[in-house]
């Protein structure tokens, strides 16, 4: 089985340093006003982000204690670890489609993905809080898994892959959506410029890890880029009604939203499985 070497390399959004709101929908105001009166780092300001983050190098770093190559896993070392496996899964490990967005392909790997990732976090987390953030990393990761294996499947591919960047997409893919909402207390031509840094974000990296098919130097799993993608924008659009109706109702529709998706990717997988036993 050859992995996906490394999957998912992504690179920073475009533009100058994101600022956020005073006061956004996903806290509330008290909240708001004391996070502005602090100064210099401040992980808790984040939960969210700085626990994802903290929790994929905390992984990495638990692989290189274990002896795992910091530059060049071999395929091994990442199924011990985690990673998707497209025979595992179906023989019943489904856990995986869920380890495997915390398991990196080495340092340039897992360095790319944070940086990207804490860059989106910083951004959304204020828009979605701690709950809708960690909640659109699983559910969008575990989409863009669930996509890979599916190509997989079809084409009768035993394929292996890890990373974060399904995820991160997933990110990217709902902050468009909920960055459209024109009632938010951010200037529109604010909000705009931060949505264009997005759209520039995922579209480069879609047109990269496209191009990846025409190199042997890096191989990039597109179909989890673009299934975190997708599923981040359908998860965005049952929660722009609701952006600015209130902090109470904005959670309870999320987490409607955030249990349908759930159902809806159960469903997927059981389709995938069947159709893998004919």
């Amino acid at each position: 089985m050859q992995p996906s070497h490394p999957e998912g390399e992504v690179l920073p959004p475009i533009g100058p340093p994101i600022p956020v709101p005073d006061y956004t929908p996903a806290e509330p105001p008290q909240r708001a006003r004391a996070r502005r009166d602090r100064s210099g780092w401040n992980p808790l300001s984040s939960p969210a982000t700085y626990a994802l983050v903290g929790a994929n190098i905390a992984v990495f770093l638990w692989m290189l204690a274990h002896g795992v190559s910091a530059q060049s896993p071999s395929v091994e070392d990442l199924l011990r670890f985690g990673a998707t496996g497209s025979s595992l899964i179906l023989a019943g490990q489904w856990y995986r489609l869920f380890t495997a967005i915390f398991v990196h392909v080495g340092i340039l790997h897992i360095a790319t993905n944070m940086w990207c990732l804490w860059n989106l976090g910083l951004l959304g987390e204020p828009l979605m809080g701690p709950f809708g953030l960690a909640a659109v990393y699983v559910l969008t990761g575990i989409a863009g898994n669930l996509l890979s294996l599916a190509v997989n499947v079809f084409s009768g591919q035993d394929a292996v892959g890890a990373g974060a960047s399904g995820a991160v997409f997933g990110i990217a893919g709902i902050l468009i959506v909920l960055l459209s909402n024109k009632k938010l207390p951010i200037p529109w031509p604010e909000l705009k410029r931060l949505r264009r840094s997005v759209v520039q974000f995922a579209v480069l990296n879609l047109l990269l890890g496209g191009a990846s098919v025409f190199t042997h130097f890096i191989r990039i799993d597109n179909m989890a880029h673009l299934g975190g993608f997708l599923s981040g924008l359908a998860l965005g659009v049952p929660l722009v009604p609701r952006m600015t109706a209130g902090r109470q109702r904005y959670i309870a529709r999320q987490k409607v939203a955030f249990a349908a998706a759930a159902f809806l990717l159960i469903l997927f997988a059981y389709w995938i499985y069947r159709y893998h036993l004919g």
